[in-house]
């Protein structure tokens, strides 16, 4: 009985030890982590092709919100035919046990203007920056900046991920693509702020209302390896070493 209460013991200690070493490190643009560095990268929101034809139908007019660039393209009778926002990344958080990404943070996004349009819209304005994708619980978080009485939402749980979501890793890469993110879902919340926001009456409520997917992130990231201390240190010493080489020679 005794042996058994022991061994038990240090099954738990054992345990504990191993939820302790897999922490969650955020790393910033420049930080480093396991002798990688990240050096930066982008996630860019594509819309679907259910979101830009609710944005035509409300008259919607979308637009750059610093750091991030929109990218708009309409066709020949004036209908989107791709609107997407690339903004930079400003963070990942790396579970430090598996080396998996558990998060991927940007700045910046797009700005959604609204007209007055009868029975459509009474005319607003929406902004969606610094999304916080959270790959291990599928959901996306942003700050949503937002008129008629919406004002600033930081941190605000705007979409969940309804499909799968590869995992993948923080490793060594320039420019590496992780996998497309689809399926994003708006929440009954965001539903009710992007209303509110654009002042949307029924027509305009409706549309939004047939979005099921909002479109998808796609991600690239540049990391690169980072020369430990001791590896500088031994260049250090090689240099040296030629040095007195080369004055010995001379002598």
């Amino acid at each position: 009985m005794k042996f058994a209460i022991k061994s038990i013991v240090a099954a738990a200690a054992f345990v504990a030890a191993g939820a302790a070493s897999a922490a969650a490190t955020t790393v910033n643009v420049g930080d480093t982590l396991g002798g990688l560095q990240l050096g930066g990268g982008a996630g860019v929101l594509s819309f679907s092709v259910d979101l830009m034809s609710a944005l035509d139908i409300g008259q919607v007019t979308v637009s750059s919100y610093s750091p991030g660039t929109a990218s708009v393209t309409k066709d020949s009778f004036g209908s989107y035919s791709n609107v997407s926002a690339s903004a930079p990344i400003t963070s990942v958080t790396v579970d430090t046990a598996t080396n998996n990404l558990l998060s991927v943070a940007t700045a910046g996004g797009a700005t959604q203007t609204s007209p007055v349009l009868k029975g459509v819209s009474i005319g607003g304005s929406l902004t969606v920056s610094d999304l916080n994708v959270d790959l291990a619980n599928k959901k996306v978080y942003a700050t949503v900046i937002g008129g008629n009485g919406v004002g600033t939402l930081s941190n605000f749980y705007l979409w969940d991920i309804v499909k799968p979501v590869t995992t993948e890793q923080f490793i060594a890469g320039n420019n590496r693509t992780l996998s497309a993110i689809s399926g994003l879902q708006i929440t009954s919340g965001g539903f009710n702020t992007f209303v509110q926001a654009l002042g949307l009456l029924p027509l305009g409520k409706g549309a939004l209302q047939s979005v099921t997917d909002f479109g998808t992130i796609t991600t690239t990231m540049t990391v690169t390896p980072v020369p430990e201390p001791a590896t500088y240190a031994l260049m250090a010493l090689g240099v040296a070493a030629i040095g007195v080489a080369a004055r010995r020679r001379r002598a």
